[in-house]
């Protein structure tokens, strides 16, 4: 079984859940709900390892939190 983290963002014009997997090209849905957008990725993620096990371009590592005056 393979697990990948995807960031997940949303629109604030339309309420869509954007989400991509960092560093796998090609690794991104979106979804009106965040169940449905785990389900869209989950099957663009089976489509493209169809072609084998991604060489990743980059890994998740977190995120940060940037203050500014």
């Amino acid at each position: 079984m393979n697990v990948f983290t995807a960031v997940v963002e949303k629109c604030p014009e339309t309420g869509i859940y954007v989400g991509y997997v960092p560093g796998f090209p090609g690794a991104h849905s979106q979804g009106e709900t965040l169940d449905e957008l785990n389900k869209n990725l989950k099957e663009v993620i089976e489509m493209l390892l169809e072609d084998g096990s991604p060489k990743l371009d980059a890994e998740f590592v977190g995120t940060q939190t940037v203050m500014v005056a």
